[in-house]
C-alpha cells in the first residue's frame, strides 16, 4: 500500500500511536527552528522591491490592437 492515500493515512496513523498525537507538529516545529536565514521577512525593504518587479512582469503577450 506504500505510496497511496490509504498507505499515509495508516503511517500517519503507526506514528501518532508511536510517537505521540503531537508527532507531526513536533518535527515541524524542529524544521522551522532549524533555518538560520531568516528569509525575505529578513530584509523587508528587498522583499518588497522583489515583489514589485515580479508583479510588474507580465507573462502574457501583447494583443495587437
Amino acid at each position: 500500500m506504500a505510496g497511496t492515500k490509504t498507505g499515509g493515512r495508516a503511517a500517519a496513523k503507526t506514528n501518532k500511536n508511536k510517537y505521540g498525537a503531537d508527532f507531526y507538529a513536533r518535527i515541524g516545529a524542529l524544521g522551522g527552528k532549524k533555518g538560520r536565514t531568516g528569509g525575505f521577512f529578513k530584509n523587508r525593504e528587498l522583499a518588497r522591491i522583489a515583489g514589485a518587479r515580479g508583479g510588474r512582469v507580465s507573462r502574457r503577450t501583447k494583443k495587437s490592437a
